[in-house]
């Protein structure tokens, strides 16, 4: 599974960015909804777990190519205004459905963890003398 991750990193990363957008462009009514749910804040988690998966994708193909922290940050601000602009359109453009500023934050903090992920193994494999490739 690692290395059909690493391999196809770029693909994935399209995919899972329109995958995103067809959930959040999906009209409210056809989300399932429980009490429970909400009591766990589980909306938040899966907006976190989400948006980690997709900084990781994208940050998979930075150090493939072997971007420097620059490119790594810029990928790091393109998924958080993804998520923030998500939440516009959803106020905005998409029926039945509203924005939240609390996704907007666990959308970021999924792409921190992210971030904060990759670094640990960017400077893992770089003291180990390991590629990711």
């Amino acid at each position: 599974m690692q290395k059909f991750i690493l391999k196809y990193s770029l693909p994935l990363c399209f995919f899972w960015t329109a995958t995103i957008f067809v959930l959040c462009a999906t009209p409210g009514q056809y989300i399932p909804s429980a009490d429970w749910l909400e009591l766990l804040s589980f909306d938040k988690f899966v907006h976190a777990i989400i948006f980690f998966v997709l900084a990781t994708l994208a940050f998979v193909n930075v150090i493939k190519k072997q971007h420097g922290p620059g490119v790594l940050f810029i990928f790091w601000l393109l998924c958080v205004c993804y998520g923030a602009l998500l939440e516009f359109m959803q106020a905005t453009c998409f029926s039945n459905r509203s924005a939240d500023w609390k996704d907007i934050a666990a959308n970021t903090f999924g792409c921190c963890l992210a971030l904060f992920l990759i670094k640990k193994i960017r400077k893992l494999t770089s003291t180990t003398g390991q590629r990711i490739s």
